[in-house]
């Protein structure tokens, strides 16, 4: 036996329906008389209302984009100990043990969780109760 001599379980695979040969759904088809639906080829965009004003004109403009918003990836203070045997924690060491996803965006240390190693930490940016967790347990929060 090989995959070239499998085949579906009789009656598991269903014929479609051939129409518009007569009988049930001869003539036009199941698409009505006239109209653009009733010619071979036609399609209409989801959106398309017949004409109508659409919606997305019909709505007003809301909102920007910042185009200097800066986005971090976000380490909370508990996380940290996952790295006991590190004395100090960089962007590259986060990345290798899968605590950010990119080496390229910045980091920001939040203060989420407790910590119980000494470590020294550099990041692009510390919250303010992040700083003070890690600088109570001994270590030091350098900004990159």
């Amino acid at each position: 036996m090989d995959l070239s001599s499998l085949k579906y379980a009789k009656g598991a695979r269903k014929a479609r329906k051939k129409i518009g040969r007569g009988g049930a759904r001869g003539k036009t088809a199941g698409r009505g008389e006239k109209g653009q639906l009733s010619r071979s080829g036609a399609k209409k965009r989801v959106w398309f209302e017949g004409g109508q004003m659409p919606i997305q004109r019909r709505l007003t403009k809301r909102g920007f984009t910042n185009i200097f918003r800066k986005e971090y990836q976000i380490v909370n203070v508990g996380d940290l100990n996952k790295l006991e045997n590190v004395e100090e924690i960089t962007p590259a060491v986060l990345y290798d043990h899968g605590l950010i996803s990119k080496k390229s965006k910045p980091v920001k240390v939040l203060g989420d969780g407790e910590l119980k190693i000494k470590v020294v930490v550099e990041a692009n940016a510390f919250s303010k109760s992040a700083m003070e967790k890690i600088e109570a347990a001994g270590g030091r929060a350098t900004i990159l």
